[in-house]
């Protein structure tokens, strides 16, 4: 079977999921958007749940990538902590509250997927990153650097919390990126906050 169609219709229930939610989309509407018989979507995928798998693997797949490619072309933890900012704001500019919301509530497969990947990879990787941040003086040595990643990670889910931040008051990337300065502000020593103003004042003046 076609790797390229199947990689068409995941691209096409994620576009579909990202507008209306998932609970509200249907395999006929899968179809119908991208103008194939239901039949051949049955091929690639037995129902709206295994779909759902698949886009959340090849999602977090494409985000382990992005994050390896960040910590390999920063020169420090502050410029890691700035890039790794600016691709969040790419993830979460586009992700629909409603989303997180129907993955979690019905269906619990694909959100164990995440949270496996919460626990063998961001956790991890943000340990490290506070561990390298902390030899390189910009991070407070003070800090219980696995407290902290679990924090963070928990911030983020919280971020996308509708009962606590609805959509029609707030901004869903805002809240991400107060939580996230907020807590990259926390952590730093004296020295981590300058270079952190540096980084930020150049990335303000580039987009200005």
């Amino acid at each position: 079977m076609s790797t390229d169609q199947k990689d068409r219709i995941i691209a096409g229930g994620e576009e579909l999921f990202m507008q209306a939610g998932i609970k509200s989309v249907t395999m006929d509407d899968i179809a119908r958007h991208l103008g194939m018989s239901k039949k051949t979507l049955y091929q690639f995928f037995s129902d709206k749940n295994e779909l759902v798998i698949a886009l959340i693997k090849k999602n977090l797949n494409k985000d382990e990538c992005q994050i390896h490619q960040i910590i390999e072309t920063s020169g420090n933890v502050i410029e890691e902590m700035i890039n790794m900012m600016k691709c969040s704001e790419e993830i979460y500019s586009r992700i629909n509250p409603i989303v997180i919301h129907d993955i979690q509530k019905y269906h619990p497969d694909a959100w164990k997927e995440f949270q496996n990947f919460k626990a063998d990879v961001l956790i991890n990787t943000l340990e490290q990153l506070l561990k390298k941040g902390i030899e390189q003086g910009f991070i407070r040595p003070d800090l219980d650097v696995k407290i902290l990643a679990k924090m963070r990670l928990n911030q983020v889910e919280m971020g996308f919390n509708t009962s606590i931040f609805p959509v029609t008051e707030f901004s869903p990337w805002k809240v991400q990126y107060q939580l996230l300065e907020h807590f990259n502000y926390g952590i730093c020593t004296l020295s981590g906050h300058e270079l952190l103003d540096q980084y930020k004042n150049a990335v303000t003046s580039i987009s200005n």
